[in-house]
Parts: C-alpha cells; sequence; structure tokens
C-alpha cells in the first residue's frame, strides 16, 4: 500500500462522515447517508488495503459487527434509514473496538484531548456512554 492511496482513504473516510452526519441533519436523508457509506467503506478498503478489510470483514470474531453493519445498510436501501444507522453505528463500534487501544495511544499524544482523558471522570462517561450500544 502506498502513501497516496493511505491519503486517499483518509478522504474518502472523513466525505463518508461528512455525508452521513449532513444525511442525519436532513432528517435521515437516505441518498446522503448511503453515499455517505459507499465513501467510507471505499475509504476503509483503501486504507487497510483490500485484503486486510475482507479479513476484517470475514473474521469469525467480527461476524456479529459485520452481519450488522450489513443489515444496516440494507435497511437505508430500503427506506428504514433511522433503523439502518442505528445497527450501522452499532456495527462499527464492534468492528473498530480492537482498534481501540491504538486510537487512545494516538489521542493521549493530542494536546487538548491528551489532557481531557487523563482525567478518570471524564473517561469513565464516556465509556458508560460507549457501552450502551
Amino acid at each position: 500500500m502506498s502513501f497516496k492511496n493511505a491519503e486517499i482513504g483518509i478522504g474518502l473516510i472523513g466525505f463518508g462522515i461528512f455525508f452521513t452526519f449532513l444525511g442525519v441533519l436532513l432528517f435521515f436523508d437516505r441518498g446522503l447517508i448511503a453515499l455517505g457509506n459507499l465513501f467510507s467503506l471505499s475509504g476503509v478498503a483503501l486504507l487497510l488495503g483490500w485484503q486486510s478489510t475482507w479479513k476484517l470483514f470475514t473474521n469469525r470474531q467480527n461476524y456479529k459487527g459485520s452481519v450488522s453493519f450489513v443489515v444496516g445498510l440494507f435497511l437505508i436501501f430500503v427506506r428504514w434509514p433511522i433503523v439502518g444507522i442505528i445497527l450501522e453505528i452499532y456495527g462499527c463500534i464492534v468492528l473498530f473496538s480492537g482498534f481501540w487501544p491504538s486510537a487512545k495511544a494516538f489521542l493521549y499524544n493530542i494536546p487538548v484531548v491528551g489532557w481531557i482523558l487523563q482525567y478518570p471522570f471524564l473517561v469513565g462517561v464516556v465509556l458508560s456512554m460507549l457501552r450502551c450500544f
């Protein structure tokens, strides 16, 4: 994988998050949410590589997240965007929960975010909110 593919992948993930957020703001517009999903999936595939992305979604430990993400995507296409986006969020949390230690180490190095994460009370509140999913 080249550095150029990683840059394009991060850009596509950013566009995917933007279009999904815009779709949610515009009363769950399914076209924008579907476009955001396509951008995000292609961005993850370019960032991780095609084989690693395939392994991520087909890993036995990630079946629960993969199935809920794909069912959520299907529900968005068949005009159930609210239920679909909830299933997709759950699927993303389950799929990418293995990356949390790396993300946590990265977040500690960001000046303002790292200072906030050093307070155990705030981290406990955020983690308890994530456990609700």
